[in-house]
């Protein structure tokens, strides 16, 4: 199965959702867009040629296959209480990066230092649902500006426990202008979020995604 005969969906419209919305729309893709305030996501649609049919949050998760949940940590956390079971067999694509205010002007993470929102979600969803950790490495304006670039792309890393869930991602990557590099299992999520290792990592530079024991 390839993203051309799967129904996604982006499900947020801020910075992360716009951006990933944005980029899937220069790639050709069409695609579900949803969000809170459906006015937001008609605006956001119409500089997309088309591409995206803006519906409701159930609609999105009802008629998607592969869902990308750009919304903070804590609304990810309450789309999978109110959906539940209507989330099992269906590609969840986390780009969360838990942190909040440190009130300093800065960021701390709101969750313990060795935990990841990638397994924490992962743990939350149905069984038969596979997360896969993407678009969530780099900023919304570095992830729009890196895209497509010329005459050697760009990396996008991504991680996922689910090999058949990773490939379609992986296909969205492409698609968004970017090489898609697996840095292994969820096991791995933590370097993808923010203080990890592959986070904001300049994305024309190629480190090292070998796994950490």
């Amino acid at each position: 199965m390839t993203t051309s005969d799967t129904t996604v969906a982006v499900i947020g419209t801020g910075n992360i959702g716009g951006t990933v919305a944005g980029l899937l729309a220069a790639g050709g893709q069409d695609f579900l867009l949803a969000g809170r305030d459906l006015d937001t996501a008609r605006k956001v649609a119409a500089d997309l040629d088309g591409h995206a049919e803006v519906v409701s949050v159930d609609e999105a998760v009802d008629r998607a296959g592969v869902l990308v949940l750009a919304v903070w940590l804590d609304a990810f956390e309450q789309l999978i209480a109110q959906y539940g079971q209507r989330l099992g067999g269906k590609v969840i694509v986390d780009p969360t990066n838990p942190v909040g205010p440190d009130g300093a002007g800065g960021y701390q993470k709101v969750i313990g230092e060795q935990e990841s929102s990638g397994q924490i979600l992962a743990g939350l969803l149905p069984a038969d649902a596979s997360l896969v950790k993407a678009f969530g490495t780099l900023s919304a304006p570095t992830l729009s500006s890196a895209a497509r670039q010329e005459p050697e792309r760009a990396v996008l890393f991504y991680a996922t426990d689910d090999q058949a869930a990773g490939d379609l991602v992986a296909g969205l990557i492409r698609l968004s202008g970017y090489e898609p590099v697996r840095v292994g299992g969820l096991d791995q999520s933590i370097r993808l979020e923010m203080f990890g290792d592959l986070h904001e990592t300049a994305p024309w530079a190629t480190p090292s995604p070998s796994p950490r024991p």
